[in-house]
């Protein structure tokens, strides 16, 4: 792992945030010795969370449909 001075940091963030992502991530030194610790954070979603779809049915058909699956 790679350690960064605050200057460096400064002029090639765009370059350390990549780095962060692709590597975990990136330490960055201070001059007065403070050491600090850049991260990707990945944002965690529900396997639920999916996108819906419009069938385009009205109240009447969905319960015909319902009645239909239920009487099987």
């Amino acid at each position: 792992m790679n350690t960064y001075t605050y200057s460096e940091a400064r002029q090639r963030l765009a370059a350390l945030l990549d780095k962060a992502k692709k590597e975990g991530k990136v330490i960055i030194k201070r001059k007065d010795g403070s050491i600090f610790e850049l991260k990707s954070i990945t944002e965690s979603k529900s396997p639920l969370d999916v996108k819906g779809v419009n069938l385009k049915l009205d109240k009447k058909e969905i319960i015909d449909i319902l009645r239909e699956v239920r009487s099987r």
